[in-house]
């Protein structure tokens, strides 16, 4: 009864309930979903805000982020590595009837922990001399005539900072995850990061708010 409780009441705080666009005092706002603006998240701080010129700024992933996902790498290779020599031995590390079933875990495992490290230490630039934002890897060109696409936008299409909040419940354990998401012109939106401590992203949203110029919508209701 109680679980049930807290996921109707999770449900609600992700849809932005009690919270009033109207109240910005900007059409932009009424046409913006105040939902999550992706799902899932993490209960601690994943990224961080850094300082790279006096023109860019980018949110890094923090040590804990990078140690959680290899710790993935980590344990998938472990168990790859211990039950190949047990099958080289003649001797399989895990107790079983196929030996391959741990080989296929350890494989698993490892292979999240590549994709995890891949996508999550991935930096979210804010770049003024390119006068855009992107997240990912590689710098875009051209962005004088760049439109809009998933994942990057030119600056001046940036209307506004969005703070949203998401409750995230799984079979263990329950937690609540907060959005930094970019609002455009259109009242659409591109996710920036996503993780568990409102604080540091309330203070890394205050800071970036001052160097794009643009104001923060907290919608968080904490």
């Amino acid at each position: 009864m109680l679980e049930a409780v807290k996921r109707a009441l999770g449900r609600r705080a992700s849809q932005g309930a009690g919270f009033d666009p109207s109240s910005i005092g900007d059409p932009v706002a009424l046409e913006t979903e105040w939902n999550p603006a992706k799902s899932g998240g993490a209960s601690f701080c994943t990224h961080r805000l850094v300082q790279v010129s006096a023109n860019r700024v980018e949110f890094s992933s923090t040590i804990g982020a990078r140690v959680f996902y290899l710790a993935f790498c980590f344990a998938g290779a472990g168990v790859l590595l211990f039950q190949l020599n047990g099958i080289r031995i003649g001797k399989p590390g895990f107790a079983g009837e196929n030996p391959w079933v741990p080989l296929l875990v350890g494989a698993i495992f490892a292979v999240v922990g590549v994709c995890l490290y891949w996508f999550g230490t991935a930096p979210r630039v804010f770049d003024r001399a390119q006068a855009a934002f992107w997240r990912g890897r590689n710098e875009p060109t051209g962005m004088g005539t760049f439109e809009r696409a998933k994942n990057s936008a030119p600056l001046s299409e940036i209307h506004a900072l969005q703070l949203v909040t998401e409750f995230v419940s799984g079979q263990k354990n329950s937690y609540y995850s907060y959005e930094l998401n970019l609002v455009l012109t259109d009242g659409s939106r591109i996710n920036v990061v996503d993780h568990g401590n409102l604080d540091r992203l309330r203070s890394d949203a205050g800071i970036l708010s001052l160097f794009l110029d643009r104001p923060v919508w907290d919608a968080t209701g904490s």
